[in-house]
């Protein structure tokens, strides 16, 4: 249920929950802080409710202030945002999701990690393409 909810998540959500990630906690003030373009600091709170609501986020009281985290771990949500991206932009395909990340410019691919890609490839068919 986890995953479906994150998919419902809007761009607002995900920015906090991506603040929330990479912090490990977090309060409406840190989050209100690192947002692009943030709105009040009453309107984080408020988001920060629904995705309390939503059961992908937690609050802590710590003294005056509520201190939040995230309750799915983060490769739930890793999993559940590729699989999503997948779907939308690259017709479900892992062939395209690769050759667009190794098209892009800013990702030579080193000697190392190009071995590294080839053996887990190697590894994928072994196991019939599937973990």
């Amino acid at each position: 249920m986890a995953g479906k909810t994150l998919n419902q998540l809007s761009r607002r959500e995900r920015q906090i929950m991506d603040i929330i990630y990479s912090r490990g906690t977090a309060t409406a003030a840190e989050v209100r802080d690192a947002l692009p373009d943030p709105p009040s600091y009453s309107a984080v709170r408020a988001l920060l409710k629904v995705l309390e609501e939503k059961g992908v986020a937690q609050h802590v009281q710590d003294g005056p202030r509520y201190v939040y985290t995230a309750t799915v771990k983060r490769d739930r949500v890793k999993n559940s945002a590729l699989k999503h991206v997948m779907q939308t932009f690259f017709d479900n395909s892992t062939e395209h999701v690769v050759s667009a990340l190794i098209d892009l410019k800013e990702t030579r691919l080193t000697d190392a990690e190009y071995r590294r890609l080839k053996a887990l490839i190697d590894q994928a068919r072994r196991k019939g393409g599937r973990k």
